[in-house]
């Protein structure tokens, strides 16, 4: 079973910086796309910025220029560098991964992170 697991969460000032790291565990064989969603009190979770395993970055047009998302296949690991944070960046960030395949041939499943708290104060 492939678990991940969220850590960099906490409380910055506007302006601040906060690197945020989702790592997968488990037997895994391939991951073909790792992403940030967010969800804010009364609100729907959104797509903050997602990577495929070819390289493509997407990111929701609210963080372009000021969110950086990589990933390093070796450690199955993606981050989200989070510059020039504003108060309205506060939500729980979730990690997703999709395309999981835990053996070669193996039916591809999406896991999701528990989730951590990123608050920006004025």
């Amino acid at each position: 079973q492939v678990q991940l697991v969220e850590s960099g969460g906490g409380l910055v000032q506007a302006g601040g910086s906060l690197r945020l790291s989702c790592a997968a565990s488990g037997t895994i064989f391939s991951i073909n796309a790792m992403g940030w969603y967010r969800q804010a009190p009364g609100k729907q979770r959104e797509l903050v910025a997602i990577i495929t395993s070819g390289g493509s970055i997407i990111y929701t047009d609210s963080v372009k220029g000021r969110f950086t998302i990589s990933r390093d296949d070796a450690k199955n690991t993606v981050y989200l560098q989070m510059n020039s944070l504003k108060p309205e960046d506060t939500a729980v960030y979730y990690c997703n991964a999709q395309g999981v395949k835990g053996y070669y041939g193996a039916s591809p499943s999406s896991r999701w992170g528990q989730g951590t708290q990123v608050t920006v104060s004025l």
